[in-house]
Order: structure tokens, then sequence, then C-alpha cells
């Protein structure tokens, strides 16, 4: 028991976060319970996204019903590359990546071949609610394929990596790039074995990195390093993060970005509910983090003031940068 105290004083004197003061200081404090289907459905993100002239990617067709199926072939034209997803999915599931077509059928990212009856069929999987939160009824999505800027190559296996910035709002408060791998199927996500690197709030340096909750230095795969590497357009990507605030009006949110060789960074996502490895990533806790962004706000009200997205990305990165 007195070992059990120590551990936990010490990880509260690093300001690490529970899922339950997550849950109780921030998710319930913050986010309306009737503003979370602008995050949990990725169509309707993407499209206030687009009304307030903030970049995703584009959004080719969305399929609803089993017999809008038959317009696939309409939506999709001539492309040979795009990416069907669940429109409330969550985790990657469900998730389809055409990379290209071989004669009459499709080639997927991991270079497998598929017939157009197979594509059908997830996307029927899709509307059933197969891979939805809850269960329920879903539409499809048929986006744009992200193409990782170059920068990513020789630290990332497939896929297409994406950053995750926490945002308390309108403040980023901690950053992480997610690096798919051979063990996460290709897919961004740490759950399934992708790995999470921490990045410098003030200049997108990465940090070190965690992959299957032990701390790494090299990708596993491709065994180049994964500290050390400068993220492009790193202001861009933070002011980014910081809108979305109003874009969804959710006061704690993740926000995943991509970079894009040909597009820059887009917004691929909003999750009100962020998972809280991004600490172990940063080897540092959000608590204290979070509580000073709690503190500048009551004395901007105190002041009567209201600070713009690029004021909250300079605080931020003044006060959380690691260099």
């Amino acid at each position: 028991m007195i070992g059990w105290w120590k551990t936990w004083k010490a990880l509260e004197a690093k300001g690490i976060m529970g899922i339950n003061r997550r849950n109780a200081d921030y998710v319930l404090k913050y986010n309306k319970r009737s503003l979370y289907p602008i995050v949990d459905d990725k169509i309707i993100t993407k499209e206030r996204a687009v009304a307030a002239g903030i970049h995703v990617p584009e959004m080719y067709g969305i399929i609803s019903t089993e017999k809008e199926i038959d317009t696939l072939d309409t939506i999709i034209g001539g492309r040979s590359d795009f990416v069907i997803k669940p429109a409330k999915g969550a985790g990657g599931d469900g998730i389809l990546v055409i990379a290209d077509r071989f004669e009459e059928r499709f080639r997927t990212i991991s270079g497998r071949i598929i017939s157009h009856d197979e594509i059908e069929h997830q996307i029927s999987s899709i509307l059933t609610g197969l891979y939805s939160l809850g269960g329920h009824r879903d539409r499809a999505l048929i986006e744009y394929r992200v193409t990782p800027d170059q920068i990513f190559k020789s630290i990332s296996y497939e896929g297409v990596p994406d950053i995750r910035v926490i945002v308390l709002m309108g403040y980023p408060v901690m950053a992480m790039l997610r690096l798919p791998t051979r063990q996460s199927g290709g897919k961004a996500n740490l759950h399934q074995g992708a790995i999470g690197v921490g990045v410098d709030l003030a200049t997108g340096l990465t940090l070190r990195g965690t992959w299957l909750n032990n701390i790494i230095s090299k990708h596993p795969d491709t065994t180049n390093a994964v500290d050390g590497v400068q993220l492009p357009n790193w202001d861009g990507f933070m002011k980014l993060a910081a809108e979305c605030y109003e874009l969804c009006g959710l006061g704690y949110i993740g926000v995943d970005m991509v970079l894009d060789q040909d597009r820059g960074p887009l917004i691929l996502e909003l999750n009100a509910r962020p998972g809280l490895n991004i600490q172990i990533a940063n080897d540092c806790g959000l608590t204290h983090r979070t509580v000073a962004v709690e503190k500048r706000l009551e004395e901007l009200a105190a002041d009567g003031v209201q600070e713009s997205p690029e004021e909250r990305v300079k605080f931020a990165q003044g006060l959380f940068g690691h260099v």
C-alpha cells in the first residue's frame, strides 16, 4: 500500500493526468454533450471546417443507404486512389485505403488486390454500423487520399503519419506525432502498435518515442531515429489546432492533422475524448499545462480580454516549449 501511495504521489507531482481527472475536470467541464455530434461525425466536422475555410482532405462523396452504393463509380470517377471510411468510426477501424487500380481491380495501401464487389461489401458493413460508435447505422465517406510529406519516408511504415495536438479552450497544450508500423498495419493508432513521438510545441522538433509502452529512439521497421526530426510548417499546424476551438465549440479536444506533400497541413478529425498516452511520448504530464491555461483564462476574463488563435499559440509556445 505504501509503495502504491508513493507511486501515485510521484505521478501527481509530475502532473500526470489520469482518466478520471480527464473526464471529470476537462471532458465533462468543457465539452457540452449537445456539441459532440460535430466531432463524432467526420462528415459534419469536414463540412464545418470547409465552411470556416479550414483545410481538410477533399470529400468526393457520401453514401448513406444501400441503394446509394450503386453511385460509387460516379463518386470515384476515374480516380486511381481514394479513401473510404465510416463517418462515425473510431480507432481507424473500417477505413479502406485504395492506392491504385490493377486492371479491373483495386490495390490497397498494403498491396492487397481487391475487387469492386469487396469494396461494395465494405461500404455495406459501414452502413450497418459495424464500425460506428455504439453500433448505430452509419454513413460512408469517400475522400482524397493523403500522400505523406517526404519528411516521413524514413520514419514511417506505409500508411499516413498524423499529428495529435491536445487543445484546451483554444490553447494547444501538448503534441505528438503518431507513426505507423508493420505491427499497426500501416495505421497511426497507438493501441494497434503505432509509435507515439513527442513534439516540442515551440519548434516542431520531435522528441523521444514510445512504442508498446516502451521508450524507443528508432523506428522498429526502418531503424531510423525518430527524435530530432524537424516537422515542416509547424506554426501552421499550431494555428490550425487552435482554430478548431472556434470550429467545434468544444473546450477540450484532440486535433488530428496530417501533412500532405502537395496540400500542406490538413485537419483529419477531432476527438472529444483524447487519450492520455501523449504524456508518455512527451515525458511530461498534462495537468501542469492545463492548470496554467486555466489560470491564463481567469486573468484574461478579469480584464475582459479574449485572445485570438495566433495569440493563444504564442502563449502556449512560450510557456510549454521544451527549448
